[in-house]
């Protein structure tokens, strides 16, 4: 193991953390305000890659692109809310699973009509398509440092808004007092849609900065929501830092681990062993580290609902 590929693996894993982070942070702002548990989120993260996919290749314009992608994804959010989820919002959580998992189900097979079942092509902006030198050795690709620039810049503006705009302390307040926040005069239901909207749009970004990198096909969504689950479990249900934290850190554990673990087990192991148990191990290395958390903090890191 070089210092080089140390180095780009480290980055790998933050470059998936902030990704993770871009889709857990919108579940855990719905769950922690709304209480709603939401697992079409996924397909949110899908539809938001399809469309910038699409309108990219469209407009020739990866900025356009981009726009015209994220609003498609605001609109399907607002439209999930309006005719599905806000029925749903007092219902037991069973009765939310049962019918987000529905959503899940009619959204992935309507992309399957629309889009077909074979992956689509979504290339890398030309612009953003070279790599840089970062370090002897070390050549690393201009869009993954994209990806982090703009997870590290969306974790900013999410902790500015929640901690110190009125709209992020009514979004605090209503989480805790909704009846509290409504006899003040606020429309806690818009609140909430407003929440819910924008949730959908950081899904449909990260779905956007990981489609150059994944296939861009109907059930993408279904394999990072598991993931997302994990990370605001381990960083605390509603807490933004510990959304944050947390898809770090699993990023990390994952990508390194997926990279070294078979490597590792050969010192303790056989060659033949090391390969089979290697990658069994590293796909159970996040797991077993979310089991690891919960036995010291049953809340998550920072504390989050229980």
């Amino acid at each position: 193991m070089t210092t080089a590929l140390f180095v780009s693996q480290l980055l790998n894993g933050l470059q998936f953390g902030v990704i993770l982070f871009l889709v857990a942070a919108g579940l855990t702002l719905v769950f922690g305000v709304m209480d709603f548990i939401n697992l079409a989120h996924g397909v949110q993260y899908m539809i938001g890659a399809y469309l910038v996919a699409v309108a990219t290749a469209s407009t020739g314009n990866f900025a356009i692109g981009l726009i015209s992608g994220l609003f498609g994804a605001l609109v399907l959010g607002v439209v999930l809310e309006t005719l599905v989820f806000r029925h749903l919002t007092r219902k037991d959580h069973l009765d939310q699973v049962l019918a987000t998992f529905g959503v899940i189900l009619v959204v992935t097979e309507l992309a399957r009509i629309v889009f077909g079942a074979a992956p689509i092509a979504f290339p890398i902006p030309a612009a953003l398509s070279g790599a840089v030198t970062l370090m002897p050795g070390l050549v690393y690709p201009v869009w993954r440092l994209v990806i982090l620039a703009a997870g590290v810049g969306v974790a900013v503006l999410l902790w500015y808004l929640v901690t110190r705009t009125r709209l992020g302390m009514l979004v605090r307040a209503g989480s805790t007092h909704p009846q509290t926040v409504a006899a003040l005069g606020v429309d806690v239901d818009r609140l909430f849609r407003a929440v819910f909207a924008f949730g959908a749009v950081l899904a449909g970004l990260a779905g956007a900065m990981a489609g150059p990198l994944v296939s861009v096909e109907p059930t993408m969504g279904d394999r990072i929501l598991i993931v997302a689950f994990v990370v605001i479990v381990i960083g605390g249900i509603g807490s933004i830092k510990g959304a944050f934290v947390a898809a770090i850190i699993v990023g990390l554990v994952d990508t390194l681990g997926r990279a070294f673990a078979p490597e590792l087990l050969k010192l303790l192991i056989g060659r033949s062993a090391a390969a089979a148990a290697g990658p069994a191990l590293s796909s159970m290395a996040i797991y077993l580290l979310m089991a690891a958390v919960l036995s010291f903090r049953p809340t998550g890191l920072f504390g989050g609902r229980s």
